[in-house]
């Protein structure tokens, strides 16, 4: 235990004085080799010796890691005998199927729940005096973790039997009112859309400012203008403040659907898969540390990862254009 009280602190000072002090030094050993070249190959082969750390750490930190995981999803549960492609036929057949339905649900609610309520939030906080406070309220969830969300919300979910005093708040509400108690995270198809609610819950925020900031870039005089012309409120958000936010809304779907892609720690919490709510990124913990299963972990990795990159190259073009314009 002492050790361990000791390497910690240890790590983190190297980390923060040896890793710059390292780079440092290199960068300083690059400059003394360039000024040895002759002519202008100093100068030309410079951008070089600046990017060489940082390409280093991308192959070692991203492009390593991922063919790692490549290789390893064509091999058996201890990566140790060629399989060929039967990680990657488990993975889209049997139970698995019922698990990618679950991902599917999550790909298209939470994204669209997301942006609809953000989209609503940004537009009529905008058109009120105390939209400061509005947005805190809004925004006050982003603070929580996920898990410290997910605990908060089973709490909120709790049931017990009928007659019996019921703990959790919405099962309290309904029982003011005369109704049974809803087992909301065991009942199948409400539990996904109760942790798909908890998931909104969290991000709203974070989608809400974003929104809210593109609106308010928008010409006040065009939309003034708009409004003395007759049109109504439905018509100018329509017509003129939509198109104009569309890359903010990109931004805030691309955003969603991946979080939606990898979601872990809500179903991890809340129901650890069970009743019908398991997902991907779940399974993959799964397969990894309960079953030791690498290959079939390895296989659902790279189905994440081919996944979500389509989504991530549409965010980087967006940037791009949204740059050149």
């Amino acid at each position: 235990m002492t050790d361990t009280l000791t390497f910690v602190p240890l790590m983190i000072v190297l980390g923060a004085i040896g890793l710059p002090a390292a780079v440092f030094a290199a960068l300083g050993a690059g400059e003394r080799a360039l000024s040895l070249f002759p002519g202008g190959a100093g100068r030309r082969a410079r951008p070089w010796v600046w990017l060489f750390l940082p390409l280093i750490l991308v192959i070692l930190i991203l492009i390593y890691p991922v063919i790692v995981t490549i290789f390893t999803s064509f091999q058996d549960a201890r990566a140790e005998t060629w399989v060929g492609g039967q990680n990657y036929t488990w993975a889209f057949s049997g139970q698995m199927l019922d698990i990618v339905g679950n991902n599917l649900l999550w790909l298209v609610a939470f994204p669209l729940i997301t942006l609809v309520l953000a989209l609503a939030s940004a537009t009529l906080f905008d058109k009120v005096r105390y939209e400061p406070l509005a947005m805190t309220i809004v925004i006050l969830p982003t603070a929580i973790s996920f898990t410290a969300g997910s605990v908060i919300w089973t709490q909120m979910y709790s049931f017990q039997p009928s007659g019996s005093p019921q703990i959790g708040t919405l099962n309290a509400i309904r029982a003011l009112f005369g109704a049974d108690p809803l087992p909301w995270l065991i009942q199948p198809v409400v539990n996904n859309f109760a942790l798909i609610f908890v998931a909104v819950w969290l991000q709203l925020g974070i989608a809400t400012l974003i929104l809210s900031s593109a609106i308010k870039n928008v010409g006040s005089e065009m939309l003034e203008a708009a409004r003395l012309d007759g049109a109504g409120e439905w018509r100018i958000f329509r017509s003129m403040i939509l198109p104009n936010i569309l890359p903010s809304v990109l931004v805030v779907l691309t955003t969603m659907i991946i979080a939606a892609l990898k979601v872990f720690d809500i179903v991890y919490v809340m129901t650890n898969g069970n009743f019908g709510t398991d997902v991907i990124a779940n399974r993959l913990y799964y397969e990894l540390f309960a079953v030791n299963n690498l290959g079939h972990a390895s296989a659902i990795a790279v189905i994440l990862l081919f996944t979500a990159l389509p989504v991530a190259l549409i965010n980087i073009f967006q940037f791009r254009s949204e740059a050149r314009s």
